[in-house]
């Protein structure tokens, strides 16, 4: 029994250490490298797990408590890597949590989304991102956390089985936006999800991908949300999706039978103000666990 159930405080933190049988896998792999927004993205997975014993394993809005066991396997060593130098380590790591039901894989910079794609295998894997940018840039510079989407492209990955949510005005290029429309490319924008909601939006393009692949991957870039709400981001701007439809469209992603694994990038605890991101953080991963318990 860890201290915090003697104390009568079962936390999150305690669902979570070797459990070589879960169905659920963490995995830390904090790419830093090649960064267009250069800051400490490396330090999101000791974040993220030291603020777990702060939150309950008990949901007071449904009656539920959380009981699912998280295999911890540890963090990939990338940290000085660059993204190319990382694909290998990152994509082996996930690929190896492969056989359980969900596999969380927290960054890091955006680079780690092309590597746990790959992961699920290119030839029957949809994405799913929630990012404020498209995340198209070219490759010819080499990669970047700016282009995994234009680079799982050029992999093969077909447009059509992308769906890109939460695209903020003045944050892209329209370079960009006629990339991802030729492309095929699912596109909905930051207004639209605020207008009908985030979780419905998200529902539809989670639908929608599962009548074209067998497994699905959601990236989710926090920095699509606000940055009033969220400054632990540099990509992150004003008018971004509201904390409180992101943590709905979470409970909604892993609820989804598809989706197979996640990751969380683009959180900088370097930029924290208070607890704010550590907290937004591990919210999150209680989302995603809830959301999970009801497959």
């Amino acid at each position: 029994m860890k201290d915090s159930e003697a104390l009568g405080w079962r936390s999150v933190a305690d669902l979570v250490g070797s459990h070589p049988d879960a169905g659920v896998a963490l995995i830390g792999a904090g790419v830093n490298e090649r960064s267009l927004t250069p800051g400490r993205c490396d330090l999101g997975p000791k974040a993220l797990r030291a603020v777990l014993p702060r939150f309950s394993t008990y949901d007071v809005e449904t009656g539920r408590e959380l009981a699912t066991r998280v295999h911890d396997a540890g963090d990939v060593f990338v940290k000085a890597l660059a993204p190319a130098e990382a694909f290998a380590p990152v994509r082996d790591a996930a690929h190896g949590q492969a056989g359980r039901a969900l596999t969380v894989l927290v960054g890091g910079n955006n680079a780690i989304t092309r590597p746990g794609v790959h992961a699920l295998g290119l030839d029957r894997v949809g994405l799913l991102t929630l990012d404020a940018h498209f995340d198209l840039r070219d490759t010819d510079q080499g990669l970047t956390n700016g282009n995994p989407v234009r680079a799982l492209l050029e992999d093969g990955l077909a447009g059509e089985r992308v769906s890109q949510v939460g695209l903020a005005p003045f944050a892209n290029t329209l370079r960009a936006h006629e990339a991802a429309m030729a492309a095929g490319i699912s596109v909905r924008t930051a207004r639209e999800c605020r207008q009908r909601g985030l979780a419905a939006v998200v529902a539809e393009e989670l639908e929608r991908l599962s009548g074209l692949v067998e497994t699905i991957y959601v990236d989710f870039d926090i920095d699509v949300i606000d940055r009033s709400q969220w400054p632990a981001s540099p990509g992150a701007r004003p008018g971004g999706v509201s904390v409180h439809d992101f943590f709905d469209a979470t409970r909604v992603v892993g609820a989804h039978p598809k989706v197979r694994a996640v990751d969380l990038t683009e959180y900088d605890p370097s930029l924290e103000v208070g607890d704010l991101g550590s907290l937004t953080a591990g919210r999150w991963f209680c989302e995603l666990l809830a959301g999970f318990e009801a497959r």
